[in-house]
């Protein structure tokens, strides 16, 4: 039975901040903030951006897009991020009742930036082992920015997190942008490498946490962190793209786009001269940053409208989240045949 994506949404806030802005705040040349880190601009969250709202807007430009009934939906998987409107809250509770989804029943799901693509075989997984899920909404919103610190030189490589929300409607039966199969890997040495040092039961949130500044974002151990990534993380997008299309019954010659995170330039392009692809083959975010696992949705939804992809083109998205995850899906775009 194949699962195929009927519509996906995309909500992004109005206000942005520019490459210049950031270089200035964070004291670093203009030129390494667009040019090496890749941020021209990024959506920032304006006051009503709330993280599971935002999640709310694209599922509904998601819907409407399909012509869709919310009352057809019966699976809503939440795939935004922890931080939201409340500390401790199922957010996919919340979207789905103000949706309309009263079909539906919903649960909340979490892999930092790697949540999209490991929900993508969650999804696909319980709708093929339950005939009573047959139409699953994945929807939520992401805003991590709030927690960057631009004078804090560690934290240096996430100062293109954005804002934003997104969603992606599945049928089953559905014989268009057919989704196929999802590879994913987790590594653990890096598991507490990236935290918010307050707020949890190791650290609890008191004014002297939050005077030092330990609600925000920081790396507890940015040179090891540094030198695993260098042995592994490249090594392991290209392994996820790989097993992904391979498991999908094809070859890396095959893929025509890549749907990519935002990420530094020259690791971009690496991965794309790995794949013997160039620049046509993908988009790179800079106008956007890094909106965590939002960046496919939107990826996909930039390479529509830009007419890169055509009926029958293998796409593969590709994630990488703190922790470490990385994960990739393959997807036959269109009517093509498999």
């Amino acid at each position: 039975m194949q699962i195929g994506i009927v519509s996906t949404g995309i909500y992004l806030p109005e206000n942005h901040v520019t490459g210049a802005e950031i270089a200035k705040l964070a004291g670093i040349p203009e030129q390494v903030v667009e040019e090496k880190m890749g941020i021209r601009k990024k959506p920032v969250p304006g006051p009503d951006d709330h993280t599971c709202e935002m999640g709310i807007r694209a599922a509904r430009i998601a819907l409407q897009k399909a012509n869709m009934d919310p009352m057809d939906i019966d699976l809503v998987i939440y795939v935004g991020e922890e931080y939201k409107e409340y500390p401790l809250w199922t957010a996919g509770i919340k979207l789905q009742e103000e949706i309309g989804a009263k079909n539906a029943w919903a649960f909340d799901t979490a892999l930092r930036c790697g949540t999209t693509v490991m929900a993508l075989k969650l999804a696909k997984g319980m709708m093929l082992s339950d005939p009573g899920i047959n139409t699953v909404l994945l929807a939520g919103g992401y805003r991590n920015g709030d927690f960057i610190d631009y004078q804090n030189p560690r934290t240096r490589f996430m100062y293109n997190l954005g804002a934003g929300g997104g969603a992606i409607l599945l049928k089953k039966g559905h014989q268009q942008n057919v989704l196929l199969e999802t590879e994913m890997i987790t590594d653990g040495s890096f598991s507490e490498d990236v935290v918010v040092v307050a707020g949890g039961t190791k650290n609890p949130i008191s004014a002297e946490n939050l005077e030092r500044g330990l609600y925000q974002l920081d790396v507890l151990d940015p040179q090891g962190m540094k030198e695993r990534l260098e042995q592994k993380s490249m090594a392991n997008f290209l392994k996820v793209i790989s097993r992904s299309v391979e498991k999908s019954g094809f070859s890396e010659k095959d893929i025509a786009y890549v749907g990519m995170l935002h990420m530094k330039r020259s690791a971009h392009d690496f991965v794309l001269s790995e794949l013997g692809l160039s620049e046509g083959n993908s988009i790179y975010l800079e106008e956007y940053g890094h909106i965590g696992q939002i960046d496919q949705i939107l990826s996909l939804e930039l390479a529509e409208k830009a007419g890169k992809l055509k009926d029958g083109d293998v796409a593969v998205l590709v994630s990488a989240g703190i922790g470490y995850a990385w994960g990739a899906t393959t997807i036959v775009w269109g009517k093509g045949e498999l």
